[in-house]
């Protein structure tokens, strides 16, 4: 691929981000391949995958920015300076906006659709579950939080951020928003590691507020 090297040196300069590092980028560009029809464009699919975090740092600086958006014009600026045509350029561009989650602009080329999942799939599973631990950590955020009468919220109805909750509201929800079958198939094989995690990790921390209460009751 012509230019592979400057876009990820390019890349490499703006991925500062625990949780969504180079190797976040390197998997996502592995899984794509994996997934990829044999009519997707490889070059603008790689290009994508290569670029579709490099937005991040604005965000982190500013949560009210969209990584999507910015790195989707960072992209296109960047591949225009280093000679790509407007058309394929915007093409990568495209993919990149269309990319996040929460976005009501769904992607459409099969290129965009590719990326969608991939990048999904890194938020399926054990390493989805590791991945947005590491992201709560570096906000200040915790792992979960209290209801009103001071027992630990599952995070299935409270507005209040914590890991419990990010996994009611996007990790186990992730599974039914894949474009591709590949992808499907790759997400649905980790659901039960993500599943698995967060029961395990709820039960833990329950039973140990159950019994701790009701040692501390005796001691009053």
């Amino acid at each position: 691929m012509r230019d592979y090297n400057k876009i990820e040196e390019y890349m490499l300069e703006c991925m500062r981000d625990s949780a969504h590092d180079r190797e976040h980028i390197y998997r996502v560009l592995y899984t794509a391949l994996d997934i990829a029809e044999s009519d997707a464009d490889l070059e603008i699919l790689t290009a994508a995958c290569l670029l579709h975090d490099i937005g991040r740092p604005e965000q982190f600086a500013n949560p009210k920015l969209c990584h999507a958006e910015v790195g989707s014009r960072k992209a296109y600026e960047f591949l225009i300076g280093i000679g790509w045509t407007e058309k394929r350029a915007a093409h990568v561009r495209d993919c990149v906006y269309t990319h996040r989650f929460r976005s009501d602009n769904p992607p459409r080329s099969i290129e965009a659709k590719i990326l969608f999942d991939a990048d999904k799939i890194d938020v399926s599973g054990a390493i989805g579950m590791a991945r947005s631990l590491m992201y709560k950590g570096a906000v200040g955020e915790p792992l979960y939080t209290l209801n009103s009468d001071g027992t630990i919220s599952d995070g299935s109805n409270t507005d209040e951020p914590s890991l419990f909750r990010e996994y009611h509201f996007k990790l186990k929800n992730v599974y039914g928003k894949f474009f591709t079958e590949r992808g499907r198939e790759i997400a649905l094989s980790r659901q039960k590691a993500a599943e698995d995690f967060y029961n395990a990790l709820l039960s833990e921390v329950k039973g140990s507020e159950k019994r701790g209460r009701d040692r501390l009751k005796k001691l009053r």
